[in-house]
């Protein structure tokens, strides 16, 4: 039977209201450290009220606002990937500069998603078919 680590904690209120402050503390983290997550929660703070605005219904509403948190969500993962990376070595690494181009790609595809949606959503109202 293995061992519980002692990293980990065990549960109850206690347990949520920390992992709370620490999601706090990762936000703070990436607004303070990552000109990227700035400019896109600014615009995210623009377009979120746009998109619920703009969207006729629940379900679009949900997908102009919603797409908008995705890219926000990839762009804490890329971050945390390209900390973790430079905190192993800032020395070049091939497999580490992989993550990182990795990370990267993932928040490009995201923002193309972004961009594909609220066309999809938002064009056929002025160039209806």
């Amino acid at each position: 039977m293995t061992r519980p680590s002692s990293y980990k904690s065990t549960g109850g209120l206690l347990r949520i209201v920390r992992a709370f402050g620490y999601s706090l503390q990762g936000l703070g983290a990436a607004w303070r450290h990552e000109a990227a997550f700035r400019q896109e929660t600014l615009l995210a703070a623009i377009l979120i009220p746009l998109g619920l605005w703009l969207g006729n219904t629940a379900i679009e509403r949900l997908l102009l606002a919603g797409v908008l948190v995705l890219v926000l969500v990839v762009e804490l993962l890329n971050s945390a990937i390209e900390a973790l990376a430079d905190a192993i070595s800032t020395e070049h690494h091939p497999l580490l500069g992989r993550a990182k181009d990795v990370g990267s790609a993932a928040v490009l595809l995201v923002l193309i998603l972004t961009g594909a949606v609220w066309i999809a959503v938002l064009a056929p109202r002025w160039w209806p078919s």
